[in-house]
Order: C-alpha cells, then structure tokens, then sequence
C-alpha cells in the first residue's frame, strides 16, 4: 500500500511521455533574433535535465553555506551522548560507593553538559561520598535557585541537617518543602517526625490527621501514635497548671488505646490527685485486662497505700484474676504477698514462675531471681540463698522485658515518646530484648530516587540500658 502512489506518478509519467511521442510538434524559441527549432518531447527532457542540475547546484550551495552549522550541532550532539554517558557512569560509581570515580565523572559531566540541574545533582552526591559536606551544601544551595531542582536541594539539605543534628533547620527545610509539593509521602512522615521530636504535639497532630486522610499510616500505627501525641499534650498541659485539661485529654488518650501502661498510669495518677480514686481503680483494670504489665502493678499498689497489707493481696488478686497466669499477675501478687509477709503466698506464686534453686532448674528472669533472694533473706534469714538467687540473677539466660525501640533496637530504663538512642518517636515497645521489630511507621527513604530522613544516633549512657525490672528492684 506505501508504494501505491509511486506507482500512480510513474504510470502518469509514462503515459505523458508516451502522449508526447505520439504527438510529434514542433517548438519555436526566438531569443535576440535567432530562432531555435525543436521538438516538444525534446523541450521537455531539456526542461527535466535544467531542473535537475538546479536542484543539484542549489543542494550543493546549501551544504557550503550550512556546513559550520551542521558541525557545531554535531560536535554539540556528540558532546551531550559523552556528557550523559558521564552522567550515567557517575550514578553508576555513586550507587558503588567509589567516591573518585563518581567525582571524576561528575567534573567531566559538568563540562560537557549545559544542564546543570542534572550535573548538580550528580556532584552534590559525589561530594557527600567523599565526605566534603560543605561542597555538597553549595551544590544544594544551588539547586535551591532553580525551580526544577529546589525540591531535591531541599531533601539533601533535610539530610545535612539531622546528620548534624540541628532539627530545628531541618523542620524549617521540610516546612518549606511541604509548601512545594505537600502531597509527598516523606514530606509528610518527616514532617510529623519532627514536629514529634520538637514538642509541637498539636501541629503534629494535626499532621498526623492529614497523613491519615492520605493513608500514609497503617491503622494500628494511627492508633499508637495519637495516642502517645494525646497522653504527651495531657503532660504538657499537666506541667502548665491546667489539671482539667491534661485530665480531658489523659482520659482521651486512654479511651483510645487501653493498653498503653503509660498513659494508662498517667490518667489513673490525675484520677487520685482530684480525688477519684474508684475511677482511677477502674482506669487501672481495664487498662490491666487489656496487657498486664508491671507499671500498672505498681501504680495499683500506689493507690491501695492507705490500705492495710492483706488488703493490698486481696486487691491485687482480684486485679490479677483477669490474667491470673501471667507472669506479671504472679509477680504483682508475690510482691503483695512479700509486703504482707505473707511467705508461703510469695512463695507459691514464685514457684509458679520456676522459681527452684538446685542443679538442672530451668533459667528464671533476673527479676523472678531477686524476688526470690528477698524471700529467703525475709523468712528465713538465710543469707547464703539470697546470695545464691543473686549470683543467678547475674548469670540467667532468661530475659525480663523492657521498653525496646523499634527502630533501632536500643533499650531504655523507661518509656518515653522519644527513643534515648535515636530519637524516634513513638517507637518504644513492652517486649523481650532482642530479635527486630518493625517500626509504627515506615520512614521515607539515598538521593536517588528517594531521600530517607535519618535519625541521628544518639549513644545513652551505660546506666541508662538497664531493664525496667532492674530499676523496680
């Protein structure tokens, strides 16, 4: 079908010619007195051939005028397919970690491309590889000044920053890109992040509603997190005097997710200050029936203070009657029973937990150990068991659980909102030391394609890993 129309022209050209032939004129040219005699085919073929030659001269002129042009654009097209293959190559040793190679390629890319959006970024990496910081920063800056490039410029500032540990400018660099393209999942999360760690609990919030909407959290990550942001604004209003508000917001944040210890300890503690204390039982029970856990124990045993020991063990076996199995109900209720010297109770409770000194007894936890060695040291006054529980306690296998990070695995003495080791918010979990755990929420992001935010690695001091058990006891 493409050569039909060649075929037309070529059957239309030889019938003329054929007419032609058959029809034999003549032609008279007069020019300055002379007359030329031809005949019309004759005419024709001179008309073809004259045109020919000027279709030929004209292409020849053409190229002798057009040929500097026709150089400088090949030399500038072999230039951009050597400038981009640089440009490939530098990616290429960036992504292998080869510091001199990335930063030869991104000179050379530089010099061959007149693009510098595409070769700053290239040398902003190949900076940051070697470790020149400050030459990545003007390479950042640069990009700030284009708006094709200000939003990667911004994410390698971002980065700068929480590795130098200046969160105020990185939060004021993420404000800024969230201005430019609000609708970018790490804008969001390294938003709210640091809206976390600032303190600014009602703006993340608030942040945190919005990812929400975007479904950038899952929903059991939404639930933890509004809840650490709600029990963190009940504190703040708490330190500022206003005990009706952090009691407002203490019960919000403990409607919303009962088993948070913390909040649930905070909540019943606001309860006993105004006075409620059945209320404050009540916060503690249900918060116990949804995850015993050691906290809520003790601050049973805080609001039962001014009830008589055997009252104590009657009240914390009726709390312990929800999970009466656990190990923190035989815990809560062997510490009761040893409060009440009440041996034989304490006993029984330990034992329960595989509490036995002798050869081939199974490894308790160090806190089961303790409890034991203050046993034999109380009824019995035998010293050298309590110090044998003791030296047990230093050489188990057994672990008690602790407030663990999530993100970087690091173990604190205590909850709090942010992690001691890194930072990271909302990350602390009730659970036994070691193995992973994934974080709440997932972070955002090297340079290409994506940049992650990264939390700067804060060392606690040594006394600061002890367990929580070690701390009760």
């Amino acid at each position: 079908m493409r050569s039909f129309p060649a075929i037309i022209i070529i059957a239309l050209i030889v019938i003329g010619a054929a007419y032609l032939a058959a029809q034999p004129g003549s032609v008279v040219l007069t020019w300055e007195g002379r007359h030329i005699y031809t005949s019309v085919a004759r005419l024709a073929l001179g008309v073809v051939l004259l045109a020919m030659l000027a279709a030929a001269l004209f292409h020849l002129l053409r190229k002798l005028l057009g040929g500097p042009r026709a150089f400088l654009r090949a030399r500038r097209e072999r230039r951009r397919r050597e400038g981009y293959r640089a440009l490939t190559q530098g990616m290429v040793a960036v992504a292998a970690g080869d510091a001199e190679e990335a930063g030869k390629f991104a000179r050379k890319a530089d010099v061959l491309l007149a693009e510098p959006p595409l070769t700053l970024l290239l040398s902003a990496q190949a900076a940051q590889l070697s470790g020149d910081e400050q030459a990545a920063a003007k390479y950042f800056q640069a990009m700030l000044e284009r708006p094709e490039t200000e939003f990667l410029g911004l994410r390698g500032l971002v980065m700068q920053a929480l590795r130098a540990g200046d969160e105020p400018a990185a939060l004021e660099l993420v404000e800024r890109a969230r201005r430019l393209r609000p609708r970018t999942p790490w804008v969001m999360s390294s938003l709210y992040e640091l809206q976390a760690r600032a303190g600014k609990w009602s703006e993340a919030e608030t942040t945190l509603a919005e990812a929400v909407k975007r479904k950038a959290l899952t929903e059991a990550a939404t639930r933890h997190h509004r809840t650490v942001l709600l029990h963190e604004r009940s504190r703040a209003a708490e330190a500022a005097g206003a005990q009706r508000q952090a009691l407002l917001l203490a019960a919000e944040a403990h409607g919303a997710e009962l088993g948070f210890a913390p909040g649930a300890v905070h909540y019943a503690g606001l309860l006993r200050v105004g006075g409620r204390t059945k209320h404050a039982a009540r916060a503690l029970e249900a918060s116990w029936r949804a995850a015993p856990h050691p906290d809520l124990a003790e601050a049973w045993l805080t609001l039962l203070a001014d009830e008589t020991p055997v009252a104590r063990v009657k009240e914390t076996e009726r709390l312990a009657s929800a999970h009466p199995d656990h190990v923190e109900s035989r815990l809560a209720q062997a510490r009761a029973a040893l409060a009440a010297r009440l041996w034989g109770e304490a006993r029984r409770h330990l034992e329960a937990l595989g509490a036995r000194l002798g050869d081939g007894a199974a490894p308790v936890s160090p806190r089961i150990c303790r409890l034991m060695a203050e046993l034999e040291e109380a009824q019995h006054e035998n010293m050298a068991a309590a110090r044998a529980w003791l030296g047990r306690a230093a050489t188990t296998t057994a672990l008690d659980p602790a407030w663990v990070c999530g993100a970087c695995g690091g173990e604190s003495a205590g909850w709090s909102a942010l992690c001691p080791h890194c930072r990271a918010f909302a990350s602390l979990a009730w659970r036994l030391p070691g193995g992973s755990a994934q974080r709440l929420s997932a972070p955002a992001p090297s340079l290409m394609p994506a940049l992650p935010v990264p939390a700067p690695s804060i060392e606690a001091p040594p006394q600061a890993r002890l367990t929580a058990g070690e701390r009760r006891m």
